[in-house]
């Protein structure tokens, strides 16, 4: 069993608009993925992201994503993989400055959204990405999804020399090939607590969760996604850094 670190995506608030519940998710994560200025953020957000976690020994993390502060960067865009590479690469160096003059260290590297799934589906866009960390610092991990079957990704990331930390979700339905289902479906977002915990337990253990076709699917993760935008989320990412906590005593 491994002991999965729990992260969250952070500092997705804009100007006067807030987004997430920040003070209450950090002190029970391991990981903060603070939002880069494409899909939401801005600098005094950033900043302030980071000294929270510096403040609770959060590792910071990198989330990228798509041009899109209109849609969240949760719609795809056409656009060619030098532009990806080059707009991953910006926003890197972005919150890395942001690290150094709160005296911490970049962690690593999660893609947000669209672009988070359009990688995972699309060698091109990964290899973007890829090339992106590989010119500012080739020690940093890439976070992907946890798939069924993640050969292919494995064998990309192996070509180009980049560690990958594959991902998984307590609070999100699964289809048959491991990836999530789209929120436009019903049901593709649990929201009972205990469900949400049952599924990060039985990640933790390497049980099987229940596709949305009905089969039988194991993920082999390295780090658990949670979710904390309102009371009854926060309960449930308390509960799970709990569970696991016991697991791995």
């Amino acid at each position: 069993m491994k002991h999965l670190q729990l992260n969250a995506d952070m500092g997705e608030s804009f100007g006067s608009w807030i987004m997430g519940m920040d003070h209450e998710v950090m002190p029970h994560v391991h990981l903060a993925n603070v939002a880069c200025g494409y899909h939401a953020s801005d600098p005094d957000v950033m900043r302030a992201t980071v000294r929270l976690a510096k403040e609770h020994g959060v590792t910071v993390g990198a989330h990228p994503a798509y041009p899109d502060l209109v849609g969240f960067g949760r719609r795809s865009m056409v656009c060619s993989p030098q532009e990806v590479e080059n707009f991953v690469l910006y926003q890197i160096g972005a919150l890395d400055g942001i690290c150094k003059a709160e005296g911490m260290s970049l962690g690593y590297v999660k893609p947000h959204g669209a672009l988070y799934n359009d990688m995972s589906r699309d060698p091109e866009i990964f290899s973007a990405v890829m090339r992106a960390i590989l010119a500012f610092d080739p020690a940093l991990p890439l976070m992907t999804m946890a798939t069924r079957d993640t050969s292919a990704v494995s064998d990309l990331a192996a070509q180009h020399g980049v560690t990958l930390w594959f991902e998984a979700f307590a609070d999100r339905a699964y289809d048959g090939a491991g990836r999530l289902v789209s929120r436009r479906e019903r049901g593709a977002v649990h929201h009972d607590p205990a469900v949400i915990v049952e599924q990060a337990t039985r990640i933790a253990r390497g049980l099987p969760l229940i596709a949305s076709d009905g089969r039988e699917l194991v993920l082999h993760a390295d780090t658990l996604c949670v979710h904390g935008d309102n009371p009854e989320s926060i309960a449930a990412v308390k509960a799970i850094r709990s569970a696991l906590d016991e697991l791995a005593s």
